[in-house]
């Protein structure tokens, strides 16, 4: 609704209080005054308040490319997380599209169906799909040639690669989705870089340190678009925060929270068995090639193929799953950038399954130079949702939790009781510092059909949609669009190398003072960990 409308609409509200009052004597008139003031004292802290905010750069409606140049992808790693990314291409399976459609027949409040539908044709093919399982590779094969879907050209189904490098050496693909386990990522990012494809990483960025500066290095040298995985970087909510920031309405930022809250098995990684999974469909000596460590095929090596992010051979735990999103975001709202210092403890304290990466963990990230403290919290077996907190001299804005404005993809602004910015404000009751002086949701008015815990938990977190102009999007989906976008113009997408290098060391950072008990410094001369 426009200013004017809402305006209008208010007025006439008013209006015709005040008329229906009228027409009760005496207690009418105390009750006609009594309104006549509220009104006054409302709508003056309403333009107190949204002058504090100056909206100029919010994000732009989705622009068509049905005119731009058709791209070949392909997807090296097609598992959960993989499906999403070619999904948010335009690329779903028919199992998926069948499951979603129904789900929306029976409950109008799931859009999950919708928003798939309504996305923009991408104008790219699916024409590549590597997995070392040989049902999920099917499954990409399925996606490709799937006819229902909103984006894409069909032309055939896809060739399947059993090895990420033949995918690599067709010179008919342009660009390639990296979804595989963390332990591969910097290889097949490195050789794709050099083989001259454009590369979408997941994150995290790599396994290792060393890793991270090595992909740096190739991708800068090589000159190819690369986009790390944090959605993140589309929402809404994180660019209205920015300018908030900008504009210094928070006052001196010293310290900021973030934290993770989980209460499920599959929220801690303990994901199914896939029951046709055995010798004959898993290519699992491959799949461990960059390991350290290297156990021959059975039980324990089935565990570790479906529940990899559990152990260090093969992610990067708290760190590079779910803290990264986080820092990323915050970085994004900041330009944080590397920490001087980071600490960390934790340890596997209710999981006690064979892991050795910390269910419960905490992180310090330290920078003298800005007069700031990041801190991390998180338990794989608690769901209590704390949010994220970005606290000043002036305000604080809680992002999520309980307190997180009335919408998961939101945030609130409480002015501090002791703020010198709106000291006036407060001692004339204008502000009050137990209620919100801002309050951003753009998506309040929608009810969702988002049911599990851990879907909710990527949702809270803005992972799973934002908004744009009031239309609920895939963060996916507007990810990858701004990837190829970027590789159709030579420009720099919003998670590139430069912020993925800093979301990359101060993982790594956190990581290895948790693996050596040692507080860690960063020496951005040497680009080394001291």
């Amino acid at each position: 609704m426009s200013e004017n409308k809402k305006q209008q609409s208010n007025n006439l509200e008013r209006r015709d209080l005040l008329k229906g009052l009228a027409t009760v004597p005496v207690f009418g008139l105390f009750l006609a005054e009594l309104w006549r003031k509220i009104s006054r004292d409302a709508e003056k802290k309403s333009n107190i308040l949204s002058g504090l905010v100056q909206d100029d750069s919010a994000p732009a409606i989705i622009k068509g490319l049905s005119d731009s140049k058709h791209l070949n992808i392909g997807i090296i790693g097609y598992g959960g997380r993989g499906g999403h990314l070619v999904r948010g291409a335009g690329f779903a399976t028919t199992g998926w599209t069948d499951t979603a459609a129904k789900n929306a027949r029976e409950n109008k409040l799931d859009k999950q169906f919708q928003t798939f539908m309504d996305q923009e044709d991408l104008n790219c093919s699916l024409v590549g799909v590597c997995d070392l399982f040989d049902v999920r590779a099917e499954q990409g094969l399925d996606a490709s040639q799937n006819e229902v879907r909103p984006g894409g050209k069909p032309k055939k189904t896809a060739t399947r690669y059993r090895h990420y490098k033949d995918l690599l050496a067709n010179d008919d693909i342009d660009a390639v989705i990296i979804a595989t386990p963390d332990h591969w990522h910097s290889r097949i990012t490195i050789d794709a870089a050099r083989a001259g494809k454009h590369v979408y990483c997941e994150k995290g960025l790599t396994r290792t340190f060393d890793e991270t500066i090595e992909v740096y290095d190739v991708v800068k040298e090589t000159g190819i678009t690369f986009q790390l995985g944090h959605q993140n970087r589309q929402v809404e909510a994180n660019e209205k925060a920015r300018q908030i920031v900008q504009q210094g309405l928070l006052g001196k930022i010293n310290l900021v929270e973030l934290t993770t809250n989980r209460n499920s098995p599959w929220g801690a990684w303990v994901w199914g068995i896939h029951p046709k999974g055995n010798a004959q469909t898993i290519d699992w000596d491959t799949f461990q090639e960059p390991a350290p460590n290297k156990i021959p095929f059975g039980e324990e090596a089935l565990k570790r193929f479906f529940r990899w992010r559990c152990w260090f051979d093969y992610g990067t735990g708290l760190s590079g799953d779910l803290l990264s999103h986080d820092f990323d975001a915050v970085n994004q709202i900041m330009d944080l950038g590397i920490p001087k210092y980071s600490s960390s403890t934790g340890g596997i304290y209710f999981y006690k399954d064979g892991r050795d990466v910390p269910d419960v963990w905490n992180a310090t990230f330290e920078y003298p130079d800005k007069d700031l403290t990041v801190l991390y919290s998180a338990s794989l077996s608690s769901n209590e949702p704390r949010g994220n907190r970005i606290m000043g001299h002036d305000a604080t804005m809680q992002m999520g939790g309980q307190s997180g404005g009335g919408s998961v993809h939101g945030f609130i602004v409480t002015a501090d009781p002791y703020s010198t910015q709106y000291k006036d404000r407060l001692e004339q009751g204008i502000i009050n510092s137990k209620y919100p002086i801002y309050t951003y949701s753009p998506g309040s008015k929608q009810i969702d059909g988002v049911t599990s815990a851990t879907s909710k938990y990527f949702a809270n977190k803005g992972l799973l949609y934002t908004y744009r102009e009031g239309k609920r999007v895939d963060a996916t989906h507007l990810h990858i669009k701004d990837w190829l976008d970027s590789i159709r113009s030579g420009g720099q997408p919003r998670c590139n190398i430069e912020v993925a290098l800093h979301e990359g060391v101060a993982c790594h950072m956190a990581t290895e003072s948790y693996l050596t008990g040692r507080r860690i410094e960063w020496d951005p001369v040497n680009r080394k960990l001291i």
